[in-house]
């Protein structure tokens, strides 16, 4: 998605940090949504996935997904998806490429994916 007048800017990685993309446009809307409507969980999540979004001590708030959504197609891949708890509805799925340490963003929602439910 390129950035047009009155966009956020993102802030670029440094040093060991990760590049955080959105992967589709629904999901750029939901994270200005998210971020609305709860700022500091929302920076927590963005600062977690920058740092390790492969994070596993905090099973809670950050986990791989798993069954048929632990892994998603992202361009010719098949990545494995996790999931950032924001709110107690508000969630952030995302596939993450180790290989070029890159965290794509297919969802964000104040609101619970559906099918989990």
């Amino acid at each position: 998605m390129t950035p047009k007048r009155g966009d956020d800017v993102a802030p670029p990685p440094v040093g060991e940090e990760w590049k955080l993309r959105f992967a589709t446009n629904e999901a750029a809307k939901g994270w200005g949504e998210l971020a609305a409507a709860a700022p500091e969980n929302t920076r927590r999540c963005f600062e977690d996935l920058r740092t390790d979004p492969l994070r596993r001590d905090a099973p809670d708030r950050q986990h791989r997904l798993r069954g048929r959504l632990s892994t998603r197609p992202y361009g010719r891949r098949a990545l494995p998806q996790w999931e950032c708890e924001v709110t107690s509805g508000g969630r952030v799925r995302c596939l993450v490429d180790e290989e070029r340490r890159t965290v794509y963003f297919v969802y964000a929602s104040p609101r619970h994916p559906k099918d989990t439910e």
